[in-house]
């Protein structure tokens, strides 16, 4: 698992705003917290690339409230071989 960020907004319609690292993730990555519960999945990024930060779709919103303040950790998914661009000319 890489360190994501830490929660720095929540909102209410179900999406966490969090503040990013270096380790930038990949849109539809599955997000988890310390204790390796899932929490959701990253929708979109934004910001300065700097400091870039992240939203986060919650799946339970009964926690979203307490994830201000929270660390939440990424598993990059595999590809299954999509980008391997086979038969294109050139």
């Amino acid at each position: 698992m890489e360190f994501l960020g830490t929660v720095d907004e929540t909102g209410e319609n179900g999406n966490a705003i969090v503040i990013c690292t270096k380790n930038i993730p990949d849109i539809g990555d599955p997000v988890f917290d310390s204790v390796k519960n899932r929490v959701g999945t990253v929708k979109r990024i934004f910001g300065p690339v700097d400091e870039p930060f992240a939203t986060v779709a919650v799946e339970n919103t009964a926690v979203l409230k307490t994830l201000r303040g929270k660390e939440l950790y990424t598993i990059r998914r595999t590809q299954n071989g999509k980008d391997k661009r086979r038969n294109r000319r050139d």
